[in-house]
């Protein structure tokens, strides 16, 4: 589906579209079915009207008038966010009904746009950065988790089970069947939560009957009887563990080599805490307020996505609405206010990649697929076909440009110690007091 923009006067804007003619084709056939479940013709039940007698007692008129005004609104806000058009109220379309459905179609729709922000200059913006750096805590951590890895495990005698523990148990069932010396690492998650935690507390030789929850609600209980208790017993953190458990010879190399990886994840991780801070500083800067129908749709596709998450691990919307202690109305608040500031970055990552110009060319989206069809082991012609009859290819590209845009915003803003810029917010000022009593309504930033 292609689309060509015209800018018009007052932030309005034209978008002419161009529809396939198997789109209008499939449009015809859906009004067609839909027309086909009301209509009344004697001899046939309803929805099996054949279509040429349903054409001839509805008119050919009627029946391209359901179909275009049952779909134009779709055609339209795809067309609209290929093109990045962000409308801010409901089109209005012009056009003349398709002749049939076997050939290309188009229409045109005028609609009010998002004003397109003025941006000040972000080389000013100061923005708080966290300098990088690896906590102890987190080395000595890694070297717990190489100590565990070649820990001995030892009997031990005089005390119960503890909760991390390693237990040769036997486990025996109502029907006889046994396991023997069934070995269980408490902790780990290995059997059901009901075994685990009756483990606990129990000595060598003490049996016990345990009942679990199987799927589907179906009760089962188990006899089972500790046979042995063993505790891990760590080795010395020295140069011995680090040739036991690693490729280094001393534990100068192994921790270096610990910090070394630890500092690359958290420098990546602050990197992209920056980054997402330098943009909200230039929409906060730029007073941008997004609304309207691209917020509206926004905030319904981060539901989805939301409910779609919860529901994949088999919990309903609305029971985890009740486990986080939120309403219905608080959630879809939030989500708006989510979808606002992600409309707002777009819309000012869009200007700045205006003003600076950038343009990505073929090729360079051309190297990005090949890249990443490599490291998928895809072939990089094939996603490249599909990538353009799709209209994805456009898309990249424009995905693309924004990225560029954020590239040159974060490299030329200030950077500042995080604490300089935390402890600046914190100071009052008038200015501040007059945005906050000015303020009613959320803004960017607030």
């Amino acid at each position: 589906m292609q689309a060509t923009v015209e800018e018009l006067p007052e932030n309005r804007v034209k978008l002419t579209v161009q529809v396939p003619s198997h789109d209008v084709h499939h449009a015809v056939e859906h009004a067609a079915d839909d027309l086909a479940q009301t209509a009344k013709i004697p001899g046939f039940r309803k929805g099996k009207v054949p279509r040429q007698l349903l054409v001839q007692r509805i008119g050919k008129e009627r029946l391209m008038a359901e179909a275009i005004e049952s779909h134009i609104g779709g055609w339209f806000w795809n067309a609209a966010a290929r093109s990045r058009v962000r409308p801010v109220a409901q089109p209005e379309y012009d056009f003349q009904l398709p002749e049939s459905d076997d050939s290309d179609w188009q229409f045109s729709a005028t609609v009010r746009v998002q004003e397109k922000p003025e941006l000040p200059d972000w080389t000013t913006l100061e923005v708080g950065a966290i300098e990088p750096e690896v906590p102890e805590e987190l080395v000595q951590r890694e070297l717990d988790a190489l100590r565990a890895t070649v820990a001995e495990l030892v009997p031990v005698e005089g005390r119960a089970a503890g909760p991390e523990d390693t237990v040769v148990v036997d486990l025996v069932s109502p029907n006889g069947e046994t396991r023997r010396d069934y070995v269980v690492e408490l902790g780990r998650g290995a059997v059901v939560d009901e075994i685990e935690t009756g483990v606990v507390g129990m000595n060598a030789g003490d049996t016990k009957e345990i009942a679990f929850e199987l799927q589907g609600e179906e009760r089962q209980t188990v006899t089972l009887t500790v046979k042995e208790i063993k505790e891990k017993k760590l080795p010395e953190i020295d140069d011995e563990l680090a040739r036991s458990a690693s490729e280094f010879e001393t534990l100068a190399e192994l921790r270096s080599d610990i910090e070394s990886r630890l500092l690359e994840q958290i420098t990546e991780e602050v990197e992209a805490q920056f980054r997402s801070d330098a943009i909200d500083a230039l929409v906060d800067a730029t007073k941008l307020n997004p609304s309207g129908p691209l917020v509206e749709s926004r905030t319904r596709e981060l539901l989805r996505g939301l409910a779609q998450q919860v529901e994949s691990r088999g919990i309903p919307l609305e029971t985890y609405l009740a486990m986080t202690g939120q309403t219905p109305e608080a959630l879809i608040s939030r989500l708006e206010d989510e979808a606002r500031q992600s409309v707002a970055r777009e819309l000012v990552l869009e200007a700045a990649a205006d003003k600076l110009a950038i343009v990505v060319s073929d090729d360079d989206v051309e190297a990005l697929v090949r890249e990443q069809a490599e490291l998928l082991d895809e072939d990089a012609d094939e996603t490249l076909g599909r990538l353009r009859e799709s209209g994805r290819f456009e898309t990249l590209r424009e995905d693309m440009r924004l990225r560029n845009a954020l590239d040159r915003v974060v490299a030329e803003v200030k950077r500042i110690p995080r604490e300089l810029a935390e402890v600046r917010d914190a100071i009052w000022t008038p200015e501040k007091e007059k945005q906050q009593k000015e303020t009613k309504l959320w803004t960017p930033g607030s």
